[in-house]
Formats: C-alpha cells, sequence, structure tokens
C-alpha cells in the first residue's frame, strides 16, 4: 500500500500566511473594540481638554501640536488621540486627531465659558453630555422623572438600545457619571432621581451674578461617618502573597486604624458599599492591608502589592501619612492609581490635579442614596486606568516623563 504525503496544517506549512492572519485577526477585533457608540471618557473629563484649547488659545483655533506640548503630553501618544476623539463625540471641538489645528464648537464655548449664563451652559452641557449621544439619549428618555433604577435594569437597557457586547458597564458608568456632573441625578425624596432639565434649570440662577455651587459640589457637611450606619460583620479572606495573583489583584490603600474606631468603620465601608461592588466587573480581588497574612514582614508584603498589583486604589481621606507614603511609591513606578476622597477633606495641592472621586459622607442620607452613583465613579475611573496603564498621570509623571523604576526580580506589568 502506498504511503501518500500528510497533508500539512496551513499554520506550519506558512508561517508567515498565518502570522499575518494573526495580524489581520487582532486589527478586526481591535476595530471592532474601538467603535463605541459613545465616548470613551465622563464628559467632566473632556470637557477640561476643551477649556485647556480655549484659555490656550484665547478662544481662537490652537495648534494641535502647540497645545499637546503646552500639556505636556505626546500628540501621538494613544491617550492623546482618544482626547481628541472624545471631544469631536461630544461635540465640543473640531478637528482630528491628525488635523493640524483644533478649535473649540459654538456649544462647547458656551459649555466652558465661565461667563455664560448658568442656565445657558447647563443646557449647552446636558445638550453635548447626553442629548447628542445616542445611547444616553435613549436611557435618559426611557428613565427621566424616575428614580435611578438598579444597575441591573441600566443594563438591560443599553442592551435594548443597541450598545454592542462588552460595552454595557462601560456604557452605564458613563452616562451616570455624565448625569451627575450635569446634575440631572438629584437627591430628591431620600433617593436619586434623574430630573428633567427644565426641573434643573429651574433650580438655576438666570443670572451669572448669584452665587451657586454645582450640583455635585452641593451637601458637602463637616461632619464624620460616625453618622453613618456601622457595616458590622464583616469577614476577609486572609491573602498571602504566595497566593496573590497580582494581575488580577487590586490594592486598596486606606487609613484603617483600630477596631471599632473612626478610620477602621471608615475603612469597612468603602470597601464593602464602594470599592468591591464597583470592581466585581473587572474580576479583580480587592486586598487591603489588613487581609494579608500576619508571618513574614508585613511592610515588606505591602511594598510588594504596591509594586505589583494590576491596579492600587487609594483613600486619601484622614490625611493618613501612611497612605501617601504608599501613593508615592506607586506613582514613582508608573502604574494605574484611582484616588478616592471623603468630600469633607481636602486634598493637598500636588495632588488635586488627578481626578479624585468625592464622596459625601456628612451623613447617612447624603450617602446611602448615592452608593450606586460612587460606584459608577469609581468604575469609570477604573476603566480609564486599566484601558491604558501606560498614561498614567501623576506628578512624577508631569515633571520626570523619562523616568523609569527597574524592580528585580519583578515581573514586567502588561
Amino acid at each position: 500500500m502506498s504511503r501518500g504525503k500528510r497533508a500539512v496544517p496551513a499554520t506550519i506549512a506558512d508561517p508567515a500566511a498565518a502570522a499575518n492572519k494573526r495580524v489581520e485577526e487582532a486589527v478586526a477585533e481591535k476595530r471592532k473594540r474601538s467603535q463605541r457608540p459613545f465616548p470613551a471618557a465622563p464628559f467632566e473629563e473632556t470637557l477640561e481638554f476643551a477649556r485647556a484649547i480655549y484659555t490656550f488659545g484665547s478662544g481662537q483655533p490652537v495648534r494641535r501640536l502647540s497645545i499637546f506640548d503646552h500639556l505636556q503630553k505626546s500628540p501621538e501618544s494613544g491617550p492623546s488621540r482618544q482626547l481628541i476623539v472624545n471631544a469631536n463625540k461630544y461635540g465640543l471641538i473640531e478637528g482630528s486627531y491628525a488635523a493640524e489645528h483644533l478649535k473649540v464648537t459654538a456649544d462647547g464655548l458656551k459649555a466652558i465659558d465661565a461667563d455664560i449664563q448658568p442656565r445657558e451652559q447647563t443646557k449647552a452641557r446636558a445638550k453635548l453630555a447626553i442629548d447628542s449621544i445616542p445611547p444616553f439619549a435613549a436611557l435618559y428618555g426611557r428613565f427621566v422623572s424616575n428614580k435611578l433604577p438598579a444597575r441591573a435594569a441600566l443594563i438591560d437597557a443599553a442592551k435594548e438600545v443597541g450598545v454592542p457586547d462588552g460595552m454595557h458597564e462601560e456604557c452605564v458608568d458613563t452616562f451616570i457619571v455624565n448625569l451627575r456632573f450635569i446634575g440631572l441625578l438629584q437627591t430628591l425624596s431620600g433617593a436619586e432621581r434623574i430630573v428633567t432639565v427644565d426641573h434643573l434649570l429651574d433650580s438655576l440662577p438666570s443670572t451669572q451674578g448669584t452665587a451657586r455651587k454645582s450640583v455635585n459640589e452641593t451637601g458637602r457637611g463637616i461632619q464624620t461617618e460616625r453618622e453613618i450606619s456601622r457595616s458590622e460583620g464583616r469577614s476577609h479572606a486572609v491573602i498571602t502573597t504566595e497566593h496573590a495573583h497580582f494581575d488580577t489583584t487590586c490594592f486598596y490603600v486606606t487609613p484603617i486604624g483600630e477596631d471599632g474606631s473612626e478610620q477602621r468603620q471608615h475603612a469597612d465601608l468603602f470597601l464593602g458599599s464602594l470599592v468591591e461592588p464597583a470592581l466585581e466587573q473587572f474580576s479583580l480581588t480587592v486586598v487591603r492591608a489588613d487581609m494579608i497574612d500576619k508571618p513574614g514582614t508585613i511592610t515588606r508584603q505591602i511594598i510588594e502589592y504596591l509594586l505589583r498589583s494590576r491596579l492600587v486604589i487609594a483613600d486619601l481621606s484622614f490625611h493618613n501619612p501612611n497612605v501617601f507614603y504608599e501613593l508615592a511609591l506607586r506613582h514613582a513606578i508608573r502604574l494605574p492609581v484611582v484616588q478616592l476622597v471623603r468630600a469633607s477633606d481636602r486634598i493637598p495641592f500636588d495632588l488635586n490635579q488627578i481626578r479624585t472621586v468625592r464622596i459625601d459622607t456628612s451623613g447617612i442620607h447624603a450617602f446611602v442614596p448615592k452608593i450606586d452613583t460612587y460606584r459608577s465613579e469609581i468604575a469609570s475611573q477604573v476603566r480609564r486606568a486599566l484601558e491604558d496603564p501606560d498614561a498614567v498621570d501623576n506628578p512624577i509623571t508631569t515633571y520626570y516623563p523619562g523616568m523609569r523604576v527597574h524592580i528585580d526580580g519583578a515581573p514586567p506589568h502588561g
């Protein structure tokens, strides 16, 4: 019986063709993922970019290269291009990431100009942040004048309005963050409610001369979370560095304090009510210093988590010196960080330029109705940090962009 040649798989017979096919599939998948029907950042963050363009150019078009040089960012980097894409999607600017000049639109000018009457500015922001984005407009139209629905209901609604698979969580988070920034999400009758634009406008002065605070600054008290119901009965699994998988770990840096102390109540409340629920969608395990196994040098283990965890969330409440020390270590190695703070705490100058989720703990009635909103704000910041871990923004990366720290024995991050 003659022996015929066995068919050789294409991946073995032609490695170059197989490699090209993998590249094509990767490009196709990347294009598929990048086609969001909504901007890839909250409106407030994108608004700051439009304001920078307006201020830098005194209202005139600016050269794209010049504005990014002014912002100390590379004009060709992925985050810089995404800034321009987001600003275009929101209708804040004209000019693509390949354009020579960028210009703030007429509506964008209304949204950022400090001399615009409050009602006109709010109408412009609502138009750009909600009405001009089809999925957000659809969700708003469905739930306006009602309590903020459960997260699962919002996700189901996002599916029904055509948001692609894999983007529902992000869509809901960005939608909620935008509502809150504009003022369309308000605490009424003990619950967060999505209000009409007319209702919001009626609460604003008609002229610029009337003193006011933005909606998301109101209600910030100076009381502590002693007034908040204590989270009792929490039990955490003990984590050892031998069992830790750092690529799926979020290290939560927070003041802890002794059992029963105000700081411990605060740390437990934020961990159980905000941080852990916000990170569920990212499949990250949250580890806090007191959850680390006791054998060994605890300080060494903390440093290892700071240097190797995929994400760090730092709670700046109480101005705890250990938190700032640990945050500085994380900044030095240029890895992703998300900052939280009580609304009653002042953020030190060096850190107040970094986006921070401010949480009102002035009382149970201020905190509880906004829990879902705070979770979405945290999730939104986490998503941005994880999607582009190289785009870390902190004082070290700003003033020493070429600085790199090499850690012997630590695996590369990526």
